[in-house]
């Protein structure tokens, strides 16, 4: 199951892949595909929990996130 995650997901839509794409900046080739945003956004938290889960088991650094959350006015 995906946990929350501090990292900044961007997502767009591919014309050439027919499907939303998101991309995690701060993880080098971390990205999900997906049909809607909603899914893509899902697919991304997975993806990041495997990339740092995986990273850690090769004992690799884990990259801090870049941006910062917001906080609630």
């Amino acid at each position: 199951m995906a946990t929350k995650n501090p990292y900044l997901i961007e997502v767009f839509w591919s014309e050439e892949d027919e499907a939303y794409i998101a991309n995690v900046p701060d993880l080098p080739g971390c990205s999900a595909a997906g049909a809607t945003e909603v899914e893509v956004i899902a697919q991304a938290h997975v993806v990041i929990d495997l990339w740092i889960e995986v990273s850690q088991k090769a004992g690799n650094p884990i990259p801090a996130p870049a941006a910062k959350p917001r906080q609630a006015a």
